[in-house]
């Protein structure tokens, strides 16, 4: 009998957890690149976001930053792989 509230408390928090396992939104953060690669990253960090040539700028050179936020996984990933082969450290978080 003492079992059953803790069942229906876990369930609820079960589903709280399976919520969040299933996110659809995520962030790309950049977390470090390769000093050589700080141009191309720059670049491309402007492409990404949308931002300009100084606010891009001032985002890679202030890293850990996010880049773009509540972006799908698929996205996440492409962008990920953009920024690694040109030598950017990136993490979907």
């Amino acid at each position: 009998d003492g079992g059953s509230p803790d069942d229906d408390g876990e369930g609820g928090g079960g589903d709280a957890a399976e919520a969040k396992e299933e996110r659809t939104a995520f962030d790309l953060k950049l977390t470090g690149f390769d000093k050589k690669a700080k141009i191309k990253v720059i670049k491309e960090v402007r492409g990404m976001a949308g931002l300009g040539l100084k606010e891009a700028k001032e985002l890679v050179e202030g890293a850990p930053a996010t880049i773009k936020k509540d972006i799908k996984m698929e996205e996440a990933e492409e962008l990920k792989a953009k920024l690694e082969a040109i030598g950017a450290t990136v993490e979907i978080v």
